[in-house]
């Protein structure tokens, strides 16, 4: 059932956010919103455009030259302070909503996504008041006092993807506005909802007009027109590589800094002496997580040769067992893809791995009892590195379960990638750990354990799987500029 105060939301939802003031689109068009659970639209709201992300820009610039660009460090930390605990107020309606919107069940969106997004901006709001410079001692011959300041880039447009909206779009936010710069947030026009109540969110807690502005539309329209406005400083993107690749040439035509989050094809390894029961539990959760539709997806799984039938049978049970269903349903697993034309991607890479010869063992088709929406069983193939499915993002429920022999064999497999965001290691080993950490090419690597995040943490890839890092004190170095001042004292 949806909360009352989530049903008023999706009654008035709809115009974009710039400059403090919440308007129609300049072109008068709107973008119909789906739940993937029923199929059904949901609500409508402004489909952006090129005009659209310019005014954003431009308020987000009158932003930092006028009140944002004098609110003082302490202030601008009490601001974060208040939007997190505004998060944790509205935590219910923002769990619904991404359930709603997402297709994700309500329960990850409770444990995970919401809890999260109010850990970043609380995280963050620690920071304005520590971005200190420091005094250098130079050997240039006479008397010269030298130091350095972190100022805030600019204008950041930040372009999220539709799998984590709000959480993403935290990371992004946080620290850009940690550091004082103003943010043009491009939602995904298949999920713009959460980020429409986090603006409101952002005008209840008082931020200055224009320091947020949230414009949901089209990649090509509102995407494109933000990397190429040259009042934008920085972009920073997640989402699939080959966007990523284009954001970066087109940057370079005006020298934005860019930071870029992208795919992911991570490899989990479970050796041996590792604890099955903890092992084939997180293994589950790293391949359905989210239905699979997260970038650091362990969606090929490494297993002992020796173990690797008894393995796979588990598994194949366990996935049997999971229950499908409206995101918004109590008992819900896994939920809904996100769209009808995503569900056609993913299977169109389960009948490619069943054409190339992987051995498909559960799953593979939809699931109708479960709802008229975007549903799809959680699959698991026996299959070998040639395979698309062992070598290419699916962005799905689909698991790759790989034989190995040795631990040289397996790093060396796990490593024949272009990504390189994210792994798992599952052993009771620890010095066996740190050496396979140590040779892993990714960005992150989980030992006993998967998918932990705290926002003090960094989170980024390696190769074609980005460049930056999200969270922590580290993505604050994407969001600052440093600025030497020399003074000659005579």
């Amino acid at each position: 059932m949806i909360p009352p105060r989530l049903a008023r939301f999706l009654e008035r939802v709809g115009p974009l956010y710039i400059g403090g003031a919440f308007e129609e689109a300049a072109g008068g068009e709107r973008i119909e919103v789906l739940d993937p659970s029923t199929a059904e639209p949901i609500a409508q709201v402004a489909r952006g455009g090129p005009e659209d992300a310019a005014r954003a820009v431009r308020a987000a610039r009158r932003a930092l030259e006028g009140a944002w660009g004098r609110t003082s460090p302490d202030e601008r930390g009490r601001l974060l302070f208040r939007l997190a605990e505004a998060i944790e107020a509205h935590a219910e309606e923002l769990a619904a909503l991404e359930a709603l919107n997402v297709g994700k069940p309500i329960g990850e969106a409770r444990m995970a996504d919401v809890p999260l997004a109010a850990q970043h901006f609380r995280y963050f709001a620690g920071w304005p008041t520590k971005l200190t410079g420091e005094v250098l001692p130079v050997s240039l011959p006479g008397r010269h006092h030298v130091f350095t300041r972190r100022e805030p880039v600019g204008v950041v447009a930040a372009i999220t993807p539709w799998n984590f909206p709000l959480l993403i779009a935290s990371w992004k936010l946080a620290p850009a506005l940690a550091a004082g710069n103003a943010v043009v947030l491009k939602p995904s026009e298949l999920t713009p909802l959460s980020a429409l109540y986090l603006a409101e969110l952002v005008e209840e807690v008082g931020f200055p007009a224009g320091a947020v502005n949230v414009v949901p539309g089209r990649g090509e329209d509102v995407g494109r027109a933000l990397v190429a406005d040259p009042g934008v400083d920085k972009v920073s993107f997640t989402g699939s590589v080959e966007v990523g690749q284009a954001i970066l040439r087109q940057a370079a035509e005006t020298m934005k800094r860019v930071t870029l989050e992208l795919g992911g094809k991570s490899p989990n390894i479970v050796f041996e002496d590792a604890d099955l029961e903890r092992a084939l539990k997180g293994s589950l959760f790293a391949a359905f997580f989210n239905q699979g539709e997260i970038c650091a997806a362990g969606s090929r799984l490494f297993v002992p040769r020796k173990a690797a039938a008894e393995i796979t049978e588990r598994l194949v049970e366990e996935a049997k067992r999971i229950r499908l269903g409206p995101a918004l349903a109590p008992g819900t697993q896994m939920g809904p893809l996100v769209s009808r034309s995503h569900l056609e991607r993913v299977r169109a890479y389960i009948e490619l791995g069943q054409k190339e010869g992987a051995e498909l063992l559960v799953g593979g088709g939809p699931a109708p009892e479960a709802g008229p929406g975007f549903f799809l069983r959680p699959t698991i193939f026996r299959a070998e590195d040639r395979h698309a499915i062992s070598r290419e993002e699916v962005f799905g429920p689909v698991l790759a379960v790989l034989a190995f022999d040795d631990l040289e064999e397996v790093v060396r497999r796990a490593n024949d990638t272009p990504y390189g965001l994210a792994a798992g290691i599952w052993t009771r080993d620890l010095s066996r750990a740190l050496r396979v950490a140590e040779a892993l090419g990714a960005g992150t690597v989980w030992v006993n354990g998967y998918y932990l995040l705290d926002a003090a943490g960094a989170w980024g890839g390696f190769r074609a799987s980005g460049l930056g890092r999200e969270m922590g004190r580290y993505a604050l170095e994407h969001y600052t500029e440093v600025k030497t001042v020399w003074l000659n004292l005579g």
